[in-house]
């Protein structure tokens, strides 16, 4: 049986083609501590787990106009409308608000 941890990291996974690494890097932590995530044998600390379900949070938006790979480029890529910074560098930094309002600002202009 899977860990709810374990089934967002495979979300990020399926549907942003974020790989466990880049989950490290984005949360500030390491490699193998998202692996003993993903096997259950820890747990990210509370405000980890928070960006954590952020970044889902985002993936998930971003998953209904992009494909995976799309949606883990637009992630990485530098955005004019975050003057030329990456969604990625904010999330490290934790401006992870920033990226989200983003989305929204994206999401709605979709949908109009």
């Amino acid at each position: 049986m899977t860990s709810a941890v374990a089934r967002r990291l495979e979300s990020l996974r399926t549907k942003g083609a974020i790989k466990d690494i880049e989950v490290a890097n984005l949360l500030g932590t390491r490699p193998e501590t998202v692996s003993r995530w993903n096997q259950g044998r820890a747990y990210p600390r509370a405000n980890t787990e928070k960006t954590l379900l952020e970044l889902e949070y985002i993936i998930e938006q971003l998953a209904d106009f992009y494909e995976p790979n799309e949606a883990r480029q637009w992630i990485f890529a530098p955005q004019r409308l975050l003057g030329g910074t990456s969604p990625a560098e904010l999330i490290r930094a934790g401006r992870i608000d920033d990226v989200m309002r983003l989305v929204g600002q994206l999401r709605d202009a979709v949908h109009l």
